[in-house]
């Protein structure tokens, strides 16, 4: 008796057949050895995968300053039955429901199989918490299985909310319009968000909660206002951090300075060269001259990075490559700030916003793929993929290339290609035969690569397709010879005799049937691979002896054997006619069909004659073996 190992697992995803030698004697016996193959099918059966089904359980880390009920692990079903354990809050189906053993913890577990944190939270005052849950996950069909999760909550390492500079000072002028910066905080620590605390209602100053800049709210008068700016983390509100900002608006009676353009908006090709001009500013100030004016650009990194002020003429610094993911991350724009003072003092300044958007050039033609030669089976179905022209070209977005087939398709060239993915399939009949190569020409023409259509570039390329042979064998029937025996069914009906068993290579030929003798009245007919016979009114039983040839291959290649099949039919029973004194009738029984199959070996021509010539040799080669000892 051989059975299962305590504590054996079986997993037929890994291991699906085991292969058992048993040897067995008894004394004075030679041994016998045999084999037992045990094989391992899938189940429906519900099971935990480790760690979570191990008894230490999954273990799980999280920052004490995690969000309130933040998911921190799930449950997952896996294929096969299986379960496995993932963070992120992914759901489980419906159909598994999820129970929790032990009450006693503060993190809860959903329907849907989600461990989440606590509704307050975690206490971050704590050292590192550990959380143990018990969890029993059932199925709709009552298979279960269980595992364990240990939660650590670990001391919190975010920095807190500080201010750099939390005193500021700043003096600006009173010709400031509505919603110009004034100034601008600035907090360290994670998701930082800027708040007004005093004045409870502020009217000249707003502040915006993700910047930190304070901006006035209509045009300032001769003020003094002294703000208090509170920062603080989003997520955890009680870490903040509070600074003062006193800001003194003068009085002046000059104007502010005047720039033309104000604005700046301009888009510029990549090519664009280095030290190119885009716009030279004409700014005066109250006394209509611009002798000792100051200009400088303000704005982020990239901008100042690839832009420069020479004097009122804003200048490209370097080169702008639009073919790049660094550019595409700026979303192919740069926004600056001009700021032109007076003497270098800050009181009587203007600013002139600048927005660069950057367009695209096709500089390059598509590149074609090295050794684009592929190989088909010349059986291969419509719609097969031969393969994938990858063409390359290095303008952005990279790659972005449509692919056509010059000449089309037809007879000559039985493949089409697809637009968008380069893939080559097969759209017509194959034959090595005919052609054993094909010459595809595929051009490659790049897409979205300038804003002028009509500059696309494309490229020829060079294909080739070689056929592989396939043999084609004469179709193999089993048996060849049959002989039947059968009971006619009533005049007008079709009797199904037997389906002929034929195959061919490949498996994908398609097999026709023909009799080609022994149906001289015809009353026997192939429907596909079924032979069906015709009744009558023949009242004599009657042996017919048919050929069927099968047909396999196609065009010139069609290879065909016969199968002989012989039928021998017994008359349908008619009643007995009705006598003038009892009336007596003969019931009409359900045919019956008896079907017997005799296999017969019928060996080729050429292995008869070869038979009958190594007889022939042999029996020279004793008469010669003889005479040579008579002589003796």
């Amino acid at each position: 008796q051989v059975t299962l190992r305590a504590g054996a697992e079986l997993d037929a995803r890994q291991v699906n057949q085991y292969t058992l030698i048993l040897r067995a004697a008894c004394p004075g016996e030679d041994e016998v050895e045999e084999r037992l193959f045990v094989q391992v099918t899938a189940g429906h059966v519900l099971r935990c995968d480790s760690p979570f089904a191990s008894a230490e359980g999954d273990v799980v880390q999280v920052l004490a300053d995690v969000a309130p009920r933040t998911p921190l692990y799930a449950v997952l079903p896996q294929p096969f039955g299986g379960l496995t354990v993932m963070g992120q809050g992914f759901p489980s189906p419906s159909f598994l429901q999820f129970r929790l053993r032990n009450q006693n913890t503060p993190l809860t577990l959903t329907r849907r199989g989600l461990v989440l944190a606590p509704d307050n939270g975690f206490d971050p005052s704590k050292d590192t918490q550990t959380f143990r849950l018990e969890i029993e996950v059932m199925d709709r069909h009552g298979h279960n299985c269980s595992g364990a999760v240990k939660v650590e909550v670990l001391p919190s390492r975010r920095p807190h909310i500080t201010f750099p500079e939390p005193h500021r000072a700043v003096t600006v002028t009173e010709d400031i319009g509505p919603w110009e910066v004034v100034t601008q905080v600035h907090a360290r620590g994670d998701n930082v968000r800027y708040a007004i605390l005093a004045p409870v209602a502020p009217v000249l100053f707003t502040i915006d909660e993700v910047t930190g800049e304070i901006r006035s709210t209509r045009r300032l008068e001769v003020i003094r206002a002294h703000l208090v700016i509170r920062a603080y983390n989003a997520l955890h509100p009680e870490d903040h951090a509070t600074a003062t900002v006193n800001i003194t608006v003068l009085g002046t009676d000059r104007q502010a300075l005047r720039c033309v353009p104000a604005i700046f908006v301009s888009q510029v090709p990549e090519i664009v060269s280095p030290g190119s001009t885009l716009v030279t500013l004409r700014c005066t100030d109250s006394t209509g001259t611009d002798g000792c004016l100051h200009y400088a650009l303000e704005g982020p990194p990239s901008s100042r990075s690839r832009f420069c002020m020479e004097g009122p003429r804003l200048k490209v610094n370097t080169t702008l490559d639009y073919d790049s993911e660094a550019m595409a991350a700026l979303g192919f724009q740069f926004t600056a700030t001009i700021v032109v003072t007076v003497g270098g003092q800050s009181l009587q300044s203007t600013r002139v916003p600048v927005l660069v958007t950057v367009t695209p050039v096709n500089e390059f033609r598509p590149v074609c793929p090295n050794g684009a030669t592929f190989t088909v089976p010349e059986t291969a179905a419509f719609g097969s993929v031969v393969g994938r022209v990858a063409g390359t070209d290095s303008d952005y977005p990279l790659d972005s290339l449509e692919y056509s087939l010059e000449g089309g398709s037809g007879p000559a060239q039985p493949f089409s290609i697809d637009r968008h993915t380069g893939e080559i399939r097969v759209v017509g009949s194959l034959d090595s035969q005919q052609q054993k190569n094909y010459r595809l020409v595929v051009r490659l023409t790049d897409t979205h690569n300038d804003l002028d259509l009509r500059k696309r570039q494309s490229r020829l390329c060079d294909v080739s397709v070689r056929l592989q042979a396939v043999p084609d064998q004469v179709p193999v029937c089993i048996p060849e010879v049959q002989e039947l025996w059968i009971t006619a069914g009533s005049p007008g009906s079709r009797q199904p005799v037997t389906r002929l068993v034929c195959h061919s290579s490949p498996d994908s030929a398609v097999l026709t049937y023909t009799i080609v003798g022994g149906n001289e009245d015809g009353r026997f007919q192939l429907e596909g691979n079924i032979l069906v016979y015709l009744p009558n009114n023949r009242a004599k039983p009657h042996p017919f002896v048919l050929l069927v040839e099968v047909w396999g291959g196609s065009g010139a290649r069609r290879r065909s054997s016969v199968v002989a099949l012989v039928v021998h039919v017994t008359p349908w029973s008619t009643p007995v006619p009705p006598s003038t004194t009892t009336q007596h009738m003969t019931l009409q029984k359900e045919p019956l069909v008896v079907m017997q199959t005799e296999a017969v070996w019928q060996p080729p021509a050429w292995f008869v004659a070869v038979l009958t010539i190594s007889g022939a040799l042999l029996l020279a080669t004793l008469g010669c073996m003889a005479r040579n000892l008579l002589c003796r």
